[in-house]
């Protein structure tokens, strides 16, 4: 099987439980640091998906790897190659398609329920997952549906949650988080930010039950991931990323 590539844009936002389930089903990855100075290959040849992580800057930004990044996205999409994004990568994935990323009506950061869409897409994409399951947010911008996309997932203060659109599956919140990585975002977040709202928790609240909630959110992610990874088996054994 060709290697999955996974793209981080800040290091205390890597593949955290993506690289555990990965390695527990023996799949070849590799982690493109765009933080370290790596830069973003310009063709999709010899991958059988590729996955983009999340970060704390905006895909309006004017920095000088997003357009690579893009273009990216689009010849995978071409190509009907495997695509994953985590908050920030399914806001790439969005702007890639032309829709809009912008402000959320107000951020979310915590523990927050997600709600499965009732579409057959959402039943073909995600066919063991519950009406409702928990998810880890921390985001204060969202992406418009895309057209030709389909809405799969959505929260109480955030309409569009995910979408898919061919062999590709954009997220806004995060399922990918380890209790080391809730510790380490929330311990460099300052009291101001986690103000309790309805769309906010406090650092009190988000760390409270960290174990059980975390392993909760990893049993829904191995459905997740392995929806999205056995796209990107049959993909290889067709053929499509040489």
């Amino acid at each position: 099987m060709k290697e999955i590539l996974i793209i981080r844009h800040v290091e205390h936002e890597g593949p955290g439980y993506l690289a555990e389930f990965l390695d527990k089903r023996s799949t070849p990855y590799r982690v493109l640091a765009i933080d370290e100075g790596e830069n973003i290959p310009a063709s999709i040849d010899n991958l059988s998906g590729i996955v983009f992580m999340g970060g704390p800057m905006s895909v309006n930004d004017d920095l000088p790897w997003i357009p690579s990044a893009l273009t990216l996205i689009r010849q995978a999409l071409d190509r009907d190659l495997p695509l994953l994004g985590h908050c920030l990568g399914g806001q790439l994935i969005a702007k890639a398609l032309g829709a809009s990323v912008h402000a959320n009506p107000v951020p979310e950061y915590g523990w927050l329920p997600v709600s499965v869409s009732d579409n057959d897409p959402a039943r073909q994409w995600f066919p063991s997952l519950p009406h409702e399951f928990t998810a880890f947010h921390w985001h204060g911008e969202t992406f418009d549906l895309p057209n030709g996309a389909t809405h799969v997932w959505a929260s109480e203060h955030c309409r569009n949650q995910a979408f898919v659109y061919g062999n590709a599956l954009a997220m806004q919140c995060h399922v990918e988080m380890t209790a080391d990585l809730v510790r380490d975002w929330v311990d460099g977040t300052d009291d101001g930010t986690l103000s309790a709202s309805p769309s906010i928790q406090t650092r009190e609240a988000i760390l409270a039950d960290l174990e059980q909630n975390i392993l909760k959110m990893q049993s829904i992610a191995d459905n997740i991931y392995d929806s999205w990874l056995a796209r990107t088996i049959d993909k290889t054994t067709k053929g499509i990323g040489k």
